[in-house]
């Protein structure tokens, strides 16, 4: 028998924490935080429904539903909105969460390339980032 490691295989003794690998973070950042924003999405589509089941069996009240009107933009809006158990909201929180999970993926990136003392790509993922933030400023100032 090969009693050898595997590759990226950790070695912590029983009773030791197992040291954290960069890839396995990333993975379960991006895993987690698309459940979580299909939760939500999930959640605001039932409670849209459960709150009006006319939309199931009226064309007239889905056109309503779907058609173009002031939807939760803020996040101060989205989480008034949660509180009050509006379908709506819940659907609005799962999109902004499905935006910011590849920016926390950078800003995660970020912090390991420090910790691994990567300066080139310190400086890259830095840029990015910046890049990232300014887009959502100017977005935000736009509408």
């Amino acid at each position: 028998m090969n009693d050898a490691p595997k590759p990226g295989a950790t070695t912590a003794t029983p009773g030791e924490a197992a040291p954290l690998v960069p890839e396995l973070l990333i993975s379960d950042l991006l895993r987690y935080g698309v459940l979580a924003s299909l939760s939500l999405v999930t959640l605001g589509t039932l409670v849209t429904f459960f709150r009006h089941p006319d939309y199931l069996v009226s064309s007239e009240a889905l056109e309503r539903l779907t058609a173009p009107h002031p939807v939760p933009h803020g996040l101060a809006d989205v989480v008034a909105g949660a509180l009050a158990a509006r379908g709506q909201s819940f659907v609005m929180a799962g999109l902004l969460v499905m935006m910011a999970v590849p920016v926390t993926r950078v800003a995660l990136s970020l912090l390991i390339f420090r910790q691994q003392r990567d300066r080139l790509y310190v400086v890259i993922t830095t840029v990015v980032l910046a890049l990232l933030l300014v887009s959502f400023l100017l977005g935000a100032a736009e509408g």
